[in-house]
């Protein structure tokens, strides 16, 4: 059911310094939140949980916390931006069969017809599904389309039981004609050698 599964220490310490002392123990600071419950501060295992990251955009952590296991969606990641080292993570209590709305990437599949192009318009899009079947992305097929082609909100191919929350007539790539480079008006007239 769970992508994800991670041991949680609970954290009494908080602040800055409390931050980077956890850190410093190869564990990563983090919130759980929702449902009308006080905020659970914990730590997760920095190497498993940016693991877990960057295989799945859209997880469901199993987080035990002290023997006692939550569901938990990833709602906001702060990452340090020289060092790109993981700081904070909040997540989003959920409950089995809760339908929740989350941000999907959109990938891009095939090639379009010869001499065309594609412009990405919307690099994701939101989306509302159940918390335990969430899609780590949507792909879009642009093989053989040709320019003119746009591809919309309401075309993409969601999994079972999940709903667009973008509106339906949202650009999201577009198929255009690729054009060479410009010819001067000089070098289109050049004179015939006698």
């Amino acid at each position: 059911m769970s992508d994800v599964k991670l041991s949680a220490v609970l954290r009494t310490d908080f602040g800055k310094g409390a931050a980077r002392r956890t850190r410093r123990e190869g564990r990563v600071p983090a919130v759980l939140y929702g449902h009308g419950s006080d905020p659970l501060h914990v730590s997760l295992p920095t190497h498993e949980t940016y693991l877990a990251l960057v295989r799945h955009k859209n997880a469901l952590f199993e987080i035990d916390v002290e023997g006692d296991v939550k569901l938990a969606i990833v709602r906001d990641v702060q990452v340090e931006p020289v060092r790109r080292e993981i700081e904070h993570i909040d997540l989003l209590l959920v409950k089995k069969g809760e339908k929740v709305v989350v941000e999907v990437p959109v990938t891009i599949v095939g090639e379009p017809a010869p001499a065309t192009m594609h412009v990405i318009e919307q690099l994701s899009v939101q989306v509302e599904a159940e918390a335990t079947n969430l899609p780590d992305s949507i792909e879009v097929d642009i093989t053989g389309l040709t320019a003119g082609t746009v591809v919309y909100g309401k075309d993409l191919v969601l999994t079972e039981g999940a709903a667009l929350v973008t509106e339906g007539d949202t650009d999201i790539v577009i198929i255009s004609e690729v054009r060479g480079p410009v010819e001067s008006a000089d070098s289109a007239e050049e004179p015939a050698e006698a």
